[in-house]
């Protein structure tokens, strides 16, 4: 059981604070408790009308193993408390993983320990990032950036995706998958997928394309190229690859082949087929193909994967 804790800042934003709390609510389903705290305990003052009683004040931090900094208003005013940013690093420095959604990256950024790291917020706020915190390398293009002890998203709807970016790699494809349908969630969105910055841009296939990643989940199990993903969205292949990696982050062919090792994934959580079935199920062929895509997706073995994750009840 790991103990999450999300931080409630003077002018939180109520669906930044409320994502973190509903994915990784406590539940026998769920491998995780939730605590809010604030930096004193009380009443917060939060952003659109809302204001928050929270129990906890920052001393919460001292047993997480995992810490959301919710968005806030108006980050570029004021830097975030001194007895946040001191937590944080003591946190961070003894093994939690950070966390910030929106325009949490402030409060973050503000610790240095994103200093020399890409980074995420909010496309409003990303040139103001950028300026206040020039040795943190912001990117606005995407939904949401891992440095390993250090996750930061841009705005709310993509806290979501950070969320379930987390769960798939501490829980497993499983619990990922059942709190997106709980939250009636895309199950997966890349963190390279570009947010939606308002801009001049060519009218998108993003239904179209939509329709094909549903059909071609359909059918890992059989040969998948270019071709016949154009076909089916009956668009050129070139404008499929172009706009494909605009809506996701991978060319089709990558998106392909991290379906097919998320296939694999719940299979090796939730069955007892061997990898040698498990590889012709998902398209791969053969074990050793597999295995050395698993490996160079997520840095271990199907075999050592299953050890971890698998449930057997």
């Amino acid at each position: 059981m790991k103990r999450v804790v999300v931080v409630v800042l003077e002018g939180a934003k109520p669906l930044d604070v409320g994502i973190p709390a509903q994915v990784f609510t406590t539940r026998a389903s769920m491998p995780y408790s939730v605590d809010v705290c604030g930096v004193q305990p009380g009443l917060i003052a939060g952003g659109d009308g809302l204001s928050y009683h929270v129990e906890h004040g920052i001393e919460a931090l001292d047993t997480a193993d995992l810490i959301f900094v919710p968005g806030y208003r108006h980050p570029d005013r004021e830097p975030p408390p001194a007895a946040l940013t001191e937590a944080l690093r003591a946190a961070h420095a003894r093994g939690a993983r950070l966390a910030a959604i929106s325009t949490g990256a402030f409060a973050l950024a503000a610790t240095g320990l994103l200093d020399g790291k890409r980074a995420t917020t909010h496309w409003h706020y990303s040139r103001i990032l950028a300026e206040r915190f020039p040795e943190v390398r912001v990117d606005e293009r995407v939904l949401f950036v891992d440095e390993g002890s250090v996750l930061t998203s841009a705005g709310a709807a993509s806290g979501i995706d950070l969320c379930l970016h987390i769960l798939r790699k501490e829980a497993g494809m499983a619990v990922a998958n059942h709190a997106a349908r709980r939250l009636v969630a895309a199950p997966y969105r890349s963190g390279g997928q570009a947010q939606y910055v308002p801009q001049s841009v060519p009218e998108t296939h993003g239904e179209r394309f939509t329709q094909t990643r549903e059909w071609a989940l359909r059918r890992l199990h059989e040969p998948l190229d270019i071709p016949r993903l154009a076909a089916h969205a009956r668009v050129s292949e070139r404008t499929l690859s172009r706009r494909f990696r605009d809506e996701t982050g991978y060319t089709p062919m990558q998106w392909i082949m991290r379906a097919r090792i998320d296939r694999a994934r719940e299979l090796l959580e939730e069955t007892d087929l061997a990898v040698e079935e498990i590889s012709s199920t998902v398209g791969l062929g053969t074990a050793t193909n597999l295995r050395r895509h698993f490996r160079a997706v997520l840095g271990t073995t199907p075999s050592d994967y299953r050890r971890t994750f698998f449930r057997t009840s």
